[in-house]
């Protein structure tokens, strides 16, 4: 078991910016229904020495249409908030009490995609969708930071509406958020990402970072109140078309997962030339005991 780090009230607002020009700041926010017919994640990834915000809003389901807003040049929000303004877009971020509670709203025109995998042609094509979300975030667990890097994650449930097309949801489920500050170049190397829950209400994260001939991992099941960490985090998956996994394992310590993404929401990260891809997916989730779950798991897959 590794030690376990605290997490700051004060971290989870703006940090000040170091000089790389890959310093960035990013706030995560998933969601997913108790029955798994939809779920969704949001991004606003900050680059101030790029002047740029990159902003991602996805609503997914097994039997629906990916719905994405991507958005790759919207200004830096005046600080200290999170509010962003843009031609067809309006999102914001809210605090409301620190660790505990954070609300998101965002209103856009979503391009919506039969095929998940159009979502990485440069200029991708589909329908005009509007969407919006009102959600909120409240822990449901203890935050975990990360060791090596300043990072945290939190297990939450999500509640709120989410309106698409003509259709409203009303949404009562669960989702983790996340918050990171630093270089992160997405170009230099993979990694699997995942959280979720089981029917028995165990939360559980990992990070398999795919450093050559490094074995990096951070992760924590949490159950009953009590929170055990790991560095010992392991995935491995198989690829179909265009690079979208079929099937994947992942190992949390001593919690081992099977992995059935269910639903995708890819997005390509290109800068300078640089690509890679980052297929998003709903996932359900299965343990040799029989315990099934539902989360969102992410590989990162930068080209050679």
């Amino acid at each position: 078991m590794s030690e376990i780090q605290t997490v700051l009230p004060l971290d989870e607002g703006r940090h000040e910016p170091g000089l790389e020009p890959l310093w960035g700041e990013s706030w995560y926010f998933d969601f997913f229904s108790p029955d798994g017919s939809v779920g969704g994640w949001v991004r606003v990834g900050l680059y101030p020495n790029l002047g740029v915000t990159w902003y991602h809003a996805y609503l997914v389901g097994p039997n629906r249409q990916t719905v994405a807003v991507m958005e790759y040049d919207a200004p830096l929000p005046k600080a200290p908030g999170l509010e962003l303004r843009t031609h067809g877009l309006w999102a914001d971020h809210i605090v409301e009490t620190p660790l505990d509670h954070f609300t998101v709203g965002c209103e856009a025109q979503g391009l919506g995609v039969d095929e998940p995998a159009a979502l990485y042609e440069p200029v991708p094509r589909g329908d005009l969708v509007p969407i919006a979300f009102d959600l909120e975030w409240e822990t449901v667990g203890v935050p975990y930071h990360y060791i090596a890097t300043t990072r945290y994650e939190i297990p939450c449930t999500v509640h709120g509406t989410i309106d698409v097309g003509r259709e409203r949801i009303e949404l009562d489920g669960f989702g983790q958020r996340d918050h990171s500050w630093g270089v992160r170049d997405w170009w230099q190397f993979g990694w699997v990402w995942t959280a979720g829950r089981l029917d028995d209400n165990t939360r559980f994260h990992g990070s398999d970072i795919r450093i050559p001939q490094l074995d990096v991992g951070f992760g924590y099941v949490q159950r009953d109140g009590g929170i055990d960490v790991t560095n010992s985090v392991n995935a491995q998956e198989t690829l179909a078309a265009e690079g979208l996994p079929s099937s994947g394992d992942v190992s949390i310590g001593d919690l081992r997962l099977d992995i059935e993404p269910v639903a995708f929401a890819p997005a390509l990260l290109v800068h300078e030339g640089r690509v890679s891809r980052f297929p998003r997916a709903l996932c359900r989730f299965t343990a040799p005991d029989g315990h099934t779950g539902l989360g969102w798991t992410e590989w990162n897959q930068p080209a050679p």
